[in-house]
């Protein structure tokens, strides 16, 4: 039997030089693992070790065993997505419209919480992405930056403003001033929240309220000079909505949470406020049908990321029956777990009008700021 063999020739030089990067590696370790970075988890990995561990667990962690965050995960990574082949996809528009608005991109960007204490710019370098990106960015109430602040750094961002209903309603009409007079377009109503969530990470590294930080995370904030240096000589840490506030942090916690709101506050706040209110925290079919009818204009399925109960339903595996239910009364969005473009597809595909990102923008603040 005949038997065929590689005919030998002189290697070409110049083709094996071609295939060789010749581009100078980075000196910096951060920035040669930035550069090494395909997804977001990879990105969480350099946040992790460019904060402190109060910091990163502040974002990573979740309530009590943290299981309704994992289930929230297991879920994304379930869903399968069907693919039509042989049809045009030389131009893809990925735009769509929210709350009337077009937006360029249907991910949006969260209200997150001591924003400056993950990255030192704040607020203002997230909503300069979102306006940069033509999406939603959400303040909130709990931000350290003011309505009015950010509205001056970042004009042109389409601004949303979270809110809780307070114990005191005046407290809460003074909020809603900063926010209108701002040019807030948006009312979202966290409802999830009637008391603090119980964060076993955040209490084991002192992150309470008010806080009470051991020698250990002193120790541990220490070992990141760049980080303590660019947040201590920015300004002061602080939830800039309650400025002049002369009580303990305790007392406002005890403010904003009100165990005691209903259905009917809704009602209220639509009293006060004439622009769209979209209430966040909703965790049911029937929660969903219930606010709809009192004239909202978009629900956000959320189970806080886990972070508040953590035994929750998970919002995707509701996500259709919900959207069924209320979707051609009001606008149906979705957070929690979303880590990739395939996450937000999935959340699409099965109804969401847009999904809303935390973590995953927080892990790239942390990471290099603005720039991912």
């Amino acid at each position: 039997m005949r038997v065929i063999r590689s005919r030998r020739r002189f290697p070409s030089l110049p083709y094996f030089w071609s295939l060789i990067d010749w581009s100078l590696p980075s000196w910096g370790r951060y920035s040669s693992q930035l550069a090494k970075a395909q997804n977001v988890f990879d990105i969480a990995a350099i946040a992790k070790k460019r904060t402190p561990k109060v910091v990163f667990d502040y974002v990573e962690g979740s309530a009590v065993d943290e299981v309704a965050y994992d289930r929230t995960r297991d879920a994304l990574s379930r869903i399968e997505i069907n693919s039509h082949v042989l049809r045009d996809v030389s131009n893809i528009d990925t735009s769509t419209t929210i709350l009337g608005k077009k937006v360029d991109l249907p991910i949006c960007f969260a209200p997150t919480g001591y924003t400056r204490l993950m990255y030192h710019v704040g607020e203002p370098a997230v909503a300069n992405v979102a306006a940069n990106k033509n999406t939603v960015y959400a303040l909130s109430t709990m931000g350290t930056v003011s309505p009015a602040e950010l509205a001056a750094a970042v004009p042109s961002s389409r601004r949303w403003f979270q809110l809780y209903i307070m114990k005191k309603r005046e407290d809460t009409l003074a909020v809603i001033k900063q926010a209108r007079d701002s040019g807030f377009e948006t009312l979202v109503l966290t409802v999830d929240t009637p008391v603090a969530g119980l964060r076993y990470r955040d209490n084991r590294n002192g992150l309470t309220v008010p806080p009470k930080i051991r020698l250990s995370t002193v120790f541990a904030i220490a070992c990141k000079p760049r980080w303590w240096i660019n947040l201590f000589t920015t300004g002061k840490l602080e939830f800039a909505a309650f400025r002049g506030w002369d009580k303990p942090l305790s007392d406002l916690a005890a403010l904003i949470f009100d165990p005691s709101t209903k259905f009917e506050d809704i009602k209220w706040l639509r009293s006060v406020w004439s622009g769209p209110i979209v209430i966040k925290g909703i965790q049911s079919v029937a929660d969903a049908q219930a606010v709809a009818k009192l004239g909202v204009q978009g629900i956000i399925l959320s189970n806080h990321g886990g972070r508040q109960f953590d035994r929750g339903p998970v919002p995707v595996e509701i996500l259709p029956d919900v959207v069924a239910a209320v979707g051609k009364k009001v606008e149906v969005y979705i957070d929690g777990g979303i880590m990739s473009g395939l996450d937000a597809l999935g959340a699409i595909a099965l109804g969401a009008k847009a999904v809303f990102i935390g973590r995953a923008y927080l892990y790239g603040a942390m990471a290099n700021g603005e720039a991912i």
